[in-house]
C-alpha cells in the first residue's frame, strides 16, 4: 500500500492541525503543499519545526516573578483588596471598586471540578467569560487572581491553564467552611490534609506561566497556622492571605477575626501576606496593618455594604463633611445607580442574582424604612430587570435626598445625627449614607457599653470586643440577602 493511501481522515485531521500552528493562515501555501510531502518525510518535518517553536517559545517568554518581586512589579504593592466573593465579585464590581480605591481584586470563586471539562462551555461562561475580551483585560480589570476551589491537582491545572493569560495570578481557595465545601471536600475542609494541599499549589507553581496564590483558615493554636502557611510556602504559594477564623466560624458564631494569628504567620513567611478580616470602616485598614505588619489588607461584607471602603473622605459633591469619618461614605443610592450604569456598559453579562444581591446590600440602611422600594426590588423579574432596577435606585435616591434636606436643616455637620449601636460601641450613620452591616449581638457587651460614649474611637475598639460578623461574604462563605 502506498503511503498516501495510508494517509487516513485520522492522520489528515491530525497533520491540519499540527499544520495551523505554523502556518501563518488557513489558505497557506504550507498546508497545501505538506500534503504532498511522503509520511515518513512530513513526521520528521514537523517533529523539527515544533522543536525550534517550543525553543522560541520558551526562551521568549517572560521569567515568572515571585514573591516580593511578583507582589511589586506585576500587582504594583497592593494594599487594598476586594476578596473573592460568590456570586458578588463579578467584573462589574470589581470595576466600581477600582474606582473607588480598590488596588487589587479577586474574581468570586470558581469550581475547578465543574470548569475544567472542555465540554464545560455554559459553567465556563458563566464564571469566567473571556469571549467579550473584558474579563480580565488590561483595560480595566487589572490587577486580577483569578480563584479556583478543588481536591483534585489535574482537574485544577486544567482549569487555571484556561485562565492563566487573562490573569495575574491564580488563587486556591483554602477557606470556604460552608456545608457545599464539606459535601464538595473543598476549602477548608482541606485543612487536615497537607499533602493534597501541597500538591495542589506545587502542581499550579511548576506548571503555569503565572504565580499561584492561596487564601485560608486559621487552627487554633497560632503555632499549627504558623506550619500551615509555611507548608503553603514551600509548595510554592507566592502570596499567602490569611482569614483570622477558624473554620467552624461562620453564620451567627463568626465572631472577630483574630489579628494575633496573622501577625504570626506574617512574622513568618518570607512571601507577601494579606489579612482579612474585621474591616468595616477605612480607619480599619490602616489598624490592621499596623498590628499585624501585612502587606495587605482583604475585604469582603465590609466592602459589599460600601463599595467605597478603601476612598478617603471627599469633600464633594454628595459627600459628607464629618470630623468622625475618615472613609468615603457616599449616598448608597448614587452607588447603586453607578454600580447599575456600569452593568449596562459591559457587553458582558452579568448575573441577575448578583445584581439584585449588591442592591439590597448597597441600600440596605434605607430598605428597612422604605418598604415598599425593598419589596418593588425583591419582586423585579423579567428581560428588564436592570431599567427596573434603576427605577428603583432613581426612587430611593429622590427620597433620601428629602430625608437628607429634611434632617440637615438644624445640622450644621453630619457628626450629629451619628449615633452608637450600644450593643456593639459602632458607629451607625444616617440611612442615606452607605456603611458597614453588622448584626447586634443578642445581648449588650459590658466593654461596648462602656465605650458607647467615646463615639470618635469606636471604629478600632469596638471592632475588637463586639462580636461582629464582618467578612462572612469571603469566597464561599456568604448567605446571601436580603
Amino acid at each position: 500500500m502506498s503511503d498516501h493511501k495510508s494517509f487516513g481522515a485520522e492522520d489528515g485531521a491530525a497533520d491540519d492541525l499540527r499544520i495551523s500552528s505554523i502556518a501563518p493562515c488557513a489558505d497557506s501555501p504550507i498546508s497545501s503543499f505538506v500534503h504532498l510531502i511522503p509520511r515518513a518525510l512530513r513526521e520528521r518535518i514537523f517533529q523539527k519545526v515544533e522543536a525550534i517553536m517550543t525553543v522560541q517559545t520558551t526562551s521568549d517568554r517572560p521569567r515568572k516573578l515571585a514573591g516580593y518581586d511578583f507582589y511589586h512589579q506585576i500587582l504594583g504593592s497592593p494594599k487594598l483588596i476586594v476578596a473573592p466573593m460568590v456570586d458578588q465579585s463579578e467584573l462589574a464590581w470589581r470595576i466600581l471598586s477600582r474606582r473607588y480605591g480598590a488596588q487589587l481584586c479577586y474574581t468570586p470563586m470558581i469550581n475547578a471540578k465543574m470548569f475544567s471539562p472542555p465540554s464545560a462551555h455554559a459553567y465556563r461562561a458563566q464564571a469566567f467569560n473571556t469571549s467579550f475580551l473584558e474579563e480580565g483585560s488590561s483595560i480595566h480589570d487589572r490587577p486580577l487572581i483569578v480563584q479556583f476551589c478543588a481536591n483534585d491537582p489535574a482537574q485544577l491545572l486544567t482549569s487555571a491553564l484556561a485562565v492563566q493569560d487573562h490573569c495575574d495570578a491564580v488563587d486556591i481557595n483554602l477557606g470556604c467552611p460552608q456545608d457545599i465545601a464539606r459535601k464538595g471536600h473543598y476549602g477548608s475542609f482541606l485543612m487536615d490534609e497537607w499533602e493534597l494541599i501541597y500538591r495542589l499549589i506545587n502542581t499550579l507553581h511548576e506548571n503555569l506561566a503565572v504565580p499561584v496564590t492561596a487564601k485560608f483558615r486559621i487552627f487554633p493554636s497560632v503555632e499549627k497556622t504558623v506550619a500551615y502557611a509555611k507548608m503553603l510556602e514551600s509548595a510554592g504559594a507566592q502570596i499567602l492571605t490569611c482569614h483570622g477564623r477558624l473554620r467552624t466560624q461562620r453564620g451567627q458564631n463568626t465572631g472577630l477575626a483574630d489579628w494575633a494569628h496573622i501577625k504570626a504567620v506574617k512574622e513568618a513567611v518570607g512571601v507577601p501576606v494579606f489579612a482579612n478580616g474585621n474591616v468595616l470602616f477605612y480607619e480599619d485598614v490602616e489598624k490592621c496593618m499596623e498590628e499585624t505588619g501585612v502587606d495587605g489588607v482583604m475585604s469582603a461584607e465590609g466592602q459589599l455594604y460600601n463599595p467605597a471602603l478603601f476612598a478617603p473622605a471627599s469633600c464633594g459633591e454628595g459627600e459628607p463633611s464629618s470630623s468622625m469619618l475618615r472613609g468615603a461614605h457616599p449616598p448608597h443610592a448614587d452607588l447603586a445607580l453607578e454600580y447599575l450604569d456600569i452593568v449596562k456598559s459591559l457587553r458582558t453579562p452579568t448575573a441577575t442574582s448578583a445584581v439584585k444581591g449588591h442592591l439590597f446590600k448597597i441600600m440596605r440602611p434605607a430598605l428597612s424604612r422604605e418598604t415598599d422600594l425593598r419589596e418593588r426590588l425583591g419582586r423585579i423579574r423579567g428581560p428588564n430587570v436592570v431599567e427596573e432596577y434603576v427605577e428603583v435606585a432613581k426612587e430611593m435616591k429622590e427620597r433620601m435626598q428629602r430625608d437628607t434636606a429634611e434632617a440637615m436643616k438644624g445640622w450644621t455637620t453630619i457628626d450629629d445625627l451619628i449615633t452608637i449601636e450600644p450593643t456593639t460601641g459602632l458607629r451607625v450613620l444616617p440611612h442615606w449614607l452607605s456603611q458597614p452591616y453588622f448584626r447586634p449581638l443578642k445581648s449588650p457587651t459590658t466593654e461596648a457599653l462602656k465605650r458607647a460614649s467615646s463615639p470618635i474611637e469606636i471604629s478600632y475598639e469596638g471592632v475588637k470586643r463586639a462580636k461582629l460578623s464582618e467578612e462572612g461574604f469571603a469566597a464561599g462563605e456568604m448567605d446571601l440577602p436580603p
